[in-house]
This record gives C-alpha cells, sequence and structure tokens, in this order.
C-alpha cells in the first residue's frame, strides 16, 4: 500500500500554478477515472465477471498503457505526455512553464482520493464483518496467513537465486514481493459474489489483514538489507510489537469507548451524525496507524470492526455506500492506470529475460498462495481452494515492493519489469477466478451487494 502524498510538498512547486488550474485538472480527471470505472464495471458485470475487474481494466485504458489521461510523476512521466495537461492548454490557457507544477499536483490530489478509496473500502468492509467469527477463525487466518507470506518467499527466493542465478538480495526482493495480499481487490470481489461473510470469506480476510502486517515487516527487513547489507534486527522487533499492539489495543479500546461515541450519535440534531462521527472515528485510527509504521488501512478496518458491535452498524453501513461509491472506484482505476503493460513486450529485447522471470514467478505467486488455503485442518467443509485463490492478487500492494527494490537499486531492470508482469497478471486472473471456485453463492446482504 502506497503512502500518503502531501497536495502541496515544498512551497515553491506550486507557486506559479493557479488554484483554478489545479482544481480543473483534479475535476477533468476525475470525470475520465469515474467514466471509465463505470463503462469497464458494467461491461464486466454483463458478461458474468467482477465489477472490480471492469474497473481495473478501465484504469488500464486510460492509464500509461494506452490513452495515457490519467498518468502519475512516480511511473517517470511528465505533464508533457499527459492528454488532459494538454487539454488544459488548449482550452484553458495553462502556461507550458506552469503545466509540469499543475500535473505534479493534480497528480497528487488523485493519489490521496485514491488512498482515502480504500481507506473508505476497508472501513466499509470492517463494518461488515463479524468480529466474533474473525476471531473464531483467527487460528486458521493466522496460519494462511503465515504460510502464505512463507511459501512463496521460499520458492521465490530460492528458485531465482538457484534455476536464474540472480545475486541473492534481488532474490529476496522479488520472493518478498511474492508475499503480498491486495486485501482490497480481494474484499470487493468477495462482497460481489456475496461471500464476504462466508467462512470462507472472513478467513480470508483475516489472513489477508495479517499478510498486510507481515508484508510490512517483511518490506522494512528487505529494504534494510538492501540499503545496509545487514537486517536490523530493532526494527522488525519494532514493528512486530506495534503492530500486534495497535490491534488489539485498538479493538479493545475501541469496545470500551463505541458506547460513548453512540450515546453522543443519539443527542445530535444536525445531518450526518452517524457518517461524520464513523468517519472521524476511522480516519482517527487510520492516522495512528499510518504513523507507527503500520497501514493507514489497518486502522479503518479496526474502526469497522469496532462500530459493528454497535446498534448503528445498519444505519452506519447504509451511509457508507455513498462515500464508497464516490471514492472506491478513483482506488481500483488509479490502480490500472499505473499498470505499464509495455513490460508485456516480447518485441523488446530488454523483456524477454524479464519474461522469463515472470513466468517463474507467476507460477510461484498462484501455487504459494493455493498451498497456504491447503493449510487449513479440521475443518472439511471449508472451501481451501476458495481461501488460497482469494489470496492470490497482489495489486498495488506487489508494486510497492517493485517500486522500493528499484528505487534502492537492488533490481535490475529485468527484475523490476518481471515482478510487475507478475502483480499485473495475479491481479487480474484472481476476480474471475474466485468467481468460479465460488461455485454455489450464498444468500446476500443488501449492503454486500452494493459494495463498490
Amino acid at each position: 500500500m502506497a503512502w500518503f502524498y502531501p497536495v502541496f510538498a515544498t512551497a515553491t512547486s506550486t507557486e506559479t500554478a493557479s488554484p483554478t488550474l489545479i482544481l480543473a485538472g483534479v475535476l477533468l480527471t476525475l470525470i475520465v477515472i469515474y467514466f471509465a470505472s463505470k463503462v469497464g464495471g458494467e461491461l464486466c458485470s454483463r458478461i458474468g465477471l467482477p465489477a472490480v475487474l471492469g474497473e481495473l481494466v478501465g484504469g488500464v485504458v486510460i492509464g500509461v498503457s494506452a490513452l495515457k489521461l490519467v498518468i502519475f510523476p512516480e511511473g517517470g512521466l511528465s505533464g508533457d505526455e499527459s492528454l488532459i495537461i494538454q487539454f488544459l492548454e488548449t482550452t484553458a490557457n495553462l502556461e507550458p512553464s506552469s503545466a509540469e507544477k499543475v500535473f505534479d499536483t493534480v497528480s497528487e490530489v488523485i493519489s490521496i482520493f485514491s488512498e482515502l478509496g480504500v481507506i473508505i473500502l476497508l472501513f466499509e468492509i470492517g463494518l461488515e464483518s463479524d468480529l466474533k467469527e474473525l476471531i473464531r477463525v483467527g487460528p486458521s487466518a493466522s496460519v494462511v496467513a503465515v504460510a502464505g507470506v512463507v511459501v512463496p518467499f521460499a520458492l521465490g527466493t530460492f528458485g531465482l537465486d538457484y534455476f536464474f542465478h540472480l545475486p541473492l538480495i534481488p532474490s529476496i526482493f522479488a520472493g518478498a514481493a511474492l508475499t503480498a495480499t491486495s486485501i482490497g481487490i480481494t474484499a470487493k470481489v468477495l462482497a460481489e459474489l456475496g461471500q464476504l461473510s462466508s467462512k470462507e470469506g472472513q478467513i480470508i480476510i483475516g489472513a489477508a489483514v495479517l499478510d498486510d502486517i507481515l508484508g510490512i515487516i517483511v518490506l522494512a527487513v528487505v529494504a534494510s538489507l538492501a540499503k545496509t547489507g545487514e537486517i536490523q534486527i530493532s526494527q522488525i522487533v519494532y514493528l512486530i510489537i506495534s503492530a500486534g499492539a495497535f490491534l488489539i489495543g485498538a479493538i479493545l479500546i475501541g469496545r470500551l469507548i463505541s458506547p460513548w461515541l453512540v450515546g453522543l450519535v443519539n443527542q445530535m440534531k444536525t445531518r450526518g451524525d452517524i457518517l461524520i462521527t464513523g468517519l472521524i472515528f476511522a480516519f482517527t485510527l487510520a492516522y495512528i496507524a499510518n504513523v507507527i509504521q503500520l497501514e493507514a488501512i489497518l486502522g479503518a478496518f479496526a474502526a469497522g470492526l469496532i462500530l459493528a458491535e454497535t446498534e448503528k452498524r445498519k444505519e452506519l453501513e447504509e451511509q457508507i455506500i455513498p462515500v464508497a461509491d464516490m471514492f472506491v472506484p478513483i482506488f481500483f482505476v488509479c490502480v490500472g492506470a499505473k499498470t505499464d503493460l509495455s513490460v508485456l513486450n516480447p518485441a523488446v529485447p530488454s523483456n524477454r529475460e524479464g519474461l522469463i522471470i515472470a513466468s517463474f514467478l507467476i507460477v510461484v505467486a498462484i501455487i504459494g498462495k493455493v498451498v497456504a488455503g491447503f493449510t487449513i485442518w479440521a475443518q472439511p467443509e471449508v472451501n481451501r481452494l476458495a481461501v488460497g485463490v482469494g489470496m492470490i492478487p497482489r495489486g498495488e500492494v506487489g508494486l510497492v515492493f517493485a517500486g522500493v527494490g528499484a528505487a534502492s537499486g537492488a533490481l535490475s531492470p529485468a527484475t523490476d519489469a518481471a515482478i510487475i508482469v507478475m502483480v499485473i497478471v495475479t491481479t487480474f486472473v484472481a476476480p474471475p477466478l474466485l468467481k468460479l471456485v465460488f461455485k454455489e453463492p450464498v444468500p446476500t446482504t443488501e449492503t454486500e451487494t452494493k459494495v463498490n
């Protein structure tokens, strides 16, 4: 998961950029994103595929791989390559000297909206989850999470080192990228399939949350290894303690103060009393998680779990839907927009080595998570294959690993491309595979069918 980007990074970065033009750029970008999400989602829904896959494909079409309507500077692109910036220059008198500053700021705003989207999605998923059920499936989820990290990491690292003769640090980085799970993508597909509240769905969500925690620790370890050549044990211990203390503490303290929050809401007389109070609570926990070097989405998920145990649960679920409808598509479209399919072109000689390594990583990525699903014991009624498939998509989480590895200089262009290809394939194959393995739909609530 990417960290937040400040809207105004420095005082000089936007001093000559007109706020009016920045707003115009943001509005145009949102128009394109919403249009792509709806067209893609509708098309996929009509052919029996999860709508989230359509949003990802819509993002690919408008992103760096095709139309270049929605692109981001972290991909090495400039404002000159953005069709939206070109449109502003033509229609809104944007000066070429200010174009790059407007492009950077618009990109940062959209990135923040994207992050808000996944935070709200995980808050909504938390509201629809049952804390007691999550605790009940906790042992199974823990085993799946640990196996889902250890198996692909070991297979990937060993395979790259032994069969492809890659240096150890790049092999470790690529192996670490295989450990990730994109909880946002899986959670949305489960909601669309009406499987979010099933035992399999709860195990997947619980394991994916633990995967995020383990992923943060693995990323910190390999980043430290690439930077200093040694592992900082103190940092690992800090992350483990802070992650456990945050989740347990947030839930325990939250359950104590939730009756007070409900009483406060009952005394309010203005519009949005439940929704705004819920968002304040979710954003507070997301902020705390973020500043202690955990993922903001973990805080939002914990907030949803806590408020799901109150009498306001159903009302809050209904009121969060329009907010999710506005922000969540931005996240999925942006994931697709940042996906560079040019790394899949075998006609480019530099891509060929990466594609060969990518083929190996894709096999390991899928097998490693499927094997993790089969580690569930003494529960013959659980669809183990569905649990494993639910852990397959790497999404934006895997891209973070690739980005950190490339920035550290530890990855060669071929290895970096291989990781990106693995992320692309696992992200796009997981939604239809999930629908395939969940052959028998369970009864769904109205809220679950509307998660977007």
